[in-house]
């Protein structure tokens, strides 16, 4: 038996419950994995209330770091005593469990237990968002909502080693220190400001060459605004909501523009584009570019406190559950 987060139904933070769960030993492609530390995710808000349906029930989380305590017969890339981490394996609220081996990174020496929780579903995103939806270049303009989220520092501080000239949208004047911390060079007050008028002001009236949008509803339209002409608005997420249908005529109206709603998932799919991508991410971390915010830590069983503090906007950077 191990403890875990697990859900019966949807709803409220309330749903969360700490229970103890049964652990299988690991099939033959699997390792049973001893978890030091998870991540917390605005997608694990999503699975909680229903907004991204699963099957009741479940336990929430998707991303975590630990330590391989067996593996199966098949398994020859990993042995017992290996450090590693994961990300988008459902399951991660929890203190002991079996995973494909697959799906595991091995860690590397410098990077700590919660860092990598901390990282490696953010990182990743920010990685598959520069380096593929749309390919910042040396001399590019950008602007990134939600600059002082746990993705948000990790993509600022990664267009910012690209050459990238970094504009943020953020919450308050404190969020606005930690995002020009982490690569931002024009941070947004969004509630005191017109972020479209300060995006055009900032670039002469051009607009940027890319829009990282995780907010969704309440800043789609205003993101199309911001876009230079053949820009591309990359919108990945939807915490204030889903953004709600339109007529695709206007981005051709607005400057024949690009959009995609892009999933880390389709990245990642294979166990060598999952590595490769990893070992940028890592790389850049231990080169010393790229600096891991740990806002706050909770205990695992207390991930429901985790959950309301993240809806309510009052954390910044990376939150981390320890088992």
């Amino acid at each position: 038996m191990t403890r875990a987060i697990r859900i019966h139904e949807t709803g409220g933070p309330e749903v969360l419950r700490w229970e103890e769960v049964d652990v299988a030993a690991p099939a033959a492609n699997e390792v049973l994995l001893r978890q030091t530390a998870v991540g917390l995710n605005y997608i694990d808000t999503y699975h909680r209330t229903g907004l991204y349906p699963l099957e009741l029930p479940t336990i929430l989380g998707r991303e975590a770091a630990g330590v391989v305590e067996a593996v199966g017969d098949a398994v020859d890339s990993l042995a017992v005593g290996d450090r590693v981490a994961y990300a988008l394996e459902p399951g991660a609220y929890c203190e002991t469990r079996v995973i494909d081996a697959g799906r595991l990174v091995r860690l590397p020496d410098p990077i700590e237990d919660a860092t990598a929780a901390a990282m490696v579903l953010k990182g990743l995103t920010a990685q598959y968002l520069l380096r593929s939806c749309y390919r910042v270049e040396s001399g590019d303009t950008i602007l990134i909502h939600a600059a002082a989220g746990g993705v948000g520092l990790i993509a600022c501080q990664w267009a910012k080693a690209l050459g990238a000239t970094v504009i943020g949208t953020v919450g308050s004047t404190q969020k606005a220190e930690l995002a020009a911390a982490h690569g931002c060079d024009h941070p947004i007050l969004y509630k005191e400001q017109d972020f479209v008028e300060r995006v055009r002001e900032l670039t002469g009236g051009a607009g940027v060459k890319a829009v990282y949008d995780s907010v969704g509803r309440d800043t789609f339209d205003g993101s199309l605004d911001c876009l230079e002409t053949r820009g591309t608005l990359v919108s990945f997420g939807q915490s204030s909501g889903p953004v709600e249908p339109f007529n695709i005529g206007v981005l051709a109206a607005k400057g024949s523009l690009s959009l995609t709603r892009p999933t880390l998932a389709d990245f990642i799919a294979t166990s060598s584009q999952l590595a490769s991508s990893s070992s940028e991410l890592f790389d850049l971390h231990i080169s010393g570019a790229l600096r891991i915010e740990i806002g706050r830590t909770y205990p695992l069983s207390d991930a429901a406190q985790a959950h309301r503090d993240l809806e309510a906007r009052k954390t910044s950077g990376s939150t981390v559950l320890l088992p």
